[in-house]
């Protein structure tokens, strides 16, 4: 029985959810919503921390500073309160307003921007105001988890290793991209460890991350708005099979089919899970495995409202798409 003593302890989890009998999908998913931060994101952020306390750049009196659009800033609330550190998340009007809630909660400061840059929209402007923060006080830490290797390292060490251990006849795995640490950690681990594997990649329309046109986007979490670094195309090119996109209206359907079973998810795995069925409903695959971020709890007032949906995607109709379920 696994006994922990702080709040950051606890990081990744073995638990996972087979679809097939709940809607009838050969999918099995990784479920990483089951720590204190709610989410994937708790293992990068833990990396971070502790790769930036072990080479003295984070000194007890730093603040830590870092743009997110919600789930890796609740993950830093809750490693700086665990650890007694001092943080200041950068988050834009797209983020969950239950998740600038739950960052209060654990003493962040939470900077909520309202307008976009005009070419790289809320990304860029969530970053130049970190860089501004930073300039103004040399007493601030921006981890900066767009280009940190810790990032995609924490995948590669923990969630890509624990996958490949639990399934040793893997063949497909659908992995979503925001800031690519994820996805970029479980590639190069299975070119490595299990070249077979087949890596999708999961992005939202709108989104910049493997070129394209940027759009309209309103949940948090998959997709950006101007290209991520750890996103090599150079790199991508070999590691990455298939890039899938997904409609945000797509990845709402899916999160109310499977909150009509009884599991409640997040709009980023709803995304995930979105593209796996599209992709099996074509293509076989005799062992496929989704990484699931989040749950699903801070997304009540957005795509779980009828209203908010109505209001960002204009008249849909939500008795139409539930019949659907």
């Amino acid at each position: 029985m696994p006994v922990i003593s702080a709040a950051h302890d606890l990081l990744d989890s073995d638990v996972y959810l087979d679809l097939r009998t709940s809607l009838g999908i050969p999918l099995v998913l990784k479920c990483e919503g089951f720590n204190f931060a709610g989410s994937i994101k708790m293992q990068p952020a833990a990396w971070m921390v502790e790769a930036a306390q072990h080479d003295g750049t984070l000194k007890p009196d730093s603040t830590l500073i870092e743009s997110s659009s919600g789930n890796l800033g609740v993950a830093l609330s809750v490693i700086a309160a665990s650890k007694a550190l001092k943080f200041v998340c950068v988050t834009d009007i797209n983020c969950n307003p239950a998740t600038v809630a739950l960052m209060r909660a654990l003493g962040a400061e939470v900077v909520v921007l309202d307008e976009p840059d005009p070419s790289g929209g809320f990304l860029e402007a969530r970053r130049s105001y970190v860089r501004q923060r930073c300039t103004e006080s040399s007493g601030y830490l921006w981890l900066n988890q767009y280009e940190n290797p810790a990032n995609w390292m924490s995948h590669y060490e923990t969630t890509a290793a624990l996958i490949a251990k639990d399934f040793p006849d893997l063949d497909t795995l659908f992995v979503g991209a925001g800031t690519g640490g994820t996805l970029m950690g479980c590639a190069r681990y299975f070119r490595l460890h299990r070249p077979h594997v087949r890596i999708i990649a999961v992005d939202s329309v709108g989104s910049v991350s493997f070129a394209g046109t940027p759009g309209p986007r309103h949940i948090p979490g998959l997709g950006a708005g101007a290209p991520m670094p750890l996103i090599d195309p150079s790199l991508t090119a070999g590691m990455v099979d298939e890039v899938m996109r997904v409609h945000e209206i797509d990845t709402i359907h899916t999160c109310r089919q499977l909150a009509a079973r009884g599991i409640l998810l997040g709009g980023s795995s709803g995304t995930v899970v979105s593209a796996a069925s599209q992709w099996l409903a074509q293509y076989p695959a005799s062992s496929a495995v989704a990484i699931a971020p989040d749950l699903g709890e801070r997304y009540i007032n957005t795509i779980y409202n009828d209203a908010w949906v109505s209001d960002h995607y204009g008249q849909v109709d939500i008795r139409e798409l539930l019949e659907s379920i």
